[in-house]
């Protein structure tokens, strides 16, 4: 399994610099949160900026994994908020999927928690506008090469894909190769689901997978066993990134923090 980190454990918009020194500590890829890179990522970026930050991280002998934290400064996006937003939500999506092709990235993981709130409707009734709405996406996107996953997020968090088992039958109803699984430690953890079977059914659609704790701090805390996912990624044949999901804990000393929880990453995932 290859080591990654997420960039919002960097400052905002002026990280590249921290590059290098996350590829000295042992990681091989940066997992790319759009708004902590460009203060618009929509309508008013440009191919150069994202080849810029392409650039930044591969001449640190990096590679970028892909996107997360999608919706950060579109927060009138989503869903399920009628046909309207469902429409310009489709388009911004597609829009990042090809921003991941042009950052060479693959992964497009689906979190944010207000962008997928049902609200009144029913969860069959989520479900079916979610595969609709996905299998869309996908057949815009197919030529990009990329893919995108619905993160399971806790009861607390979100009202949809509450549970690995959910986003393996959701990728599985949608059923294309731009439509894949991610699992994340603290999800499996709060759902009961570090588990063989669990494992074992995300099979070949898993693509991507968060190492992470609640609250998004430094591992090992003691309340996610990273060493039983990191057997059970091992037993599924995993070979994809183990990405830290972590926060920025200190802003005049960000790696510090990164440090700690990647020494933990080398020893347990790799």
């Amino acid at each position: 399994m290859k080591l990654s980190a997420s960039n919002i454990a960097l400052p905002a918009y002026d990280h590249a610099h921290y590059f290098p020194q996350l590829e000295e500590m042992g990681l091989a890829g940066v997992e790319v949160a759009p708004s902590r890179v460009w203060r618009e990522t929509w309508s008013a970026l440009k191919s150069a900026e994202v080849s810029k930050y392409r650039k930044s991280v591969g001449n640190a002998g990096l590679t970028v994994v892909g996107l997360h934290s999608l919706f950060f400064d579109h927060p009138e996006l989503g869903l399920f908020r009628g046909p309207e937003v469902s429409r310009l939500t489709l388009g911004y999506l597609v829009h990042l999927s090809g921003v991941c092709r042009d950052l060479g990235g693959k992964t497009i993981i689906f979190g944010s928690p207000p962008a997928r709130r049902r609200g009144n409707l029913s969860l069959i009734e989520a479900e079916a506008k979610a595969i609709d709405f996905f299998g869309t996406l996908c057949s815009r996107i197919s030529h990009h090469g990329t893919c995108f996953c619905l993160e399971p997020l806790a009861a607390n968090e979100s009202d949809f894909v509450n549970s690995a088992g959910d986003a393996i039958r959701m990728a599985n109803a949608v059923n294309n190769q731009a439509f894949q699984v991610q699992l994340d430690a603290k999800a499996l953890t709060a759902a009961g689901e570090v588990r063989q079977d669990i494992f074992s059914q995300a099979g070949l659609k898993l693509v991507h997978y968060h190492a992470n704790e609640p609250g998004l701090g430094v591992l090992g805390s003691g309340a996610v066993d990273h060493e039983e996912i990191a057997s059970l990624l091992r037993s599924v044949n995993y070979n994809g990134f183990v990405s830290l999901e972590q926060r920025m804990l200190d802003a005049n000393e960000p790696l510090n923090a990164i440090r700690m929880s990647v020494a933990i990453m080398k020893e347990v995932y790799s």
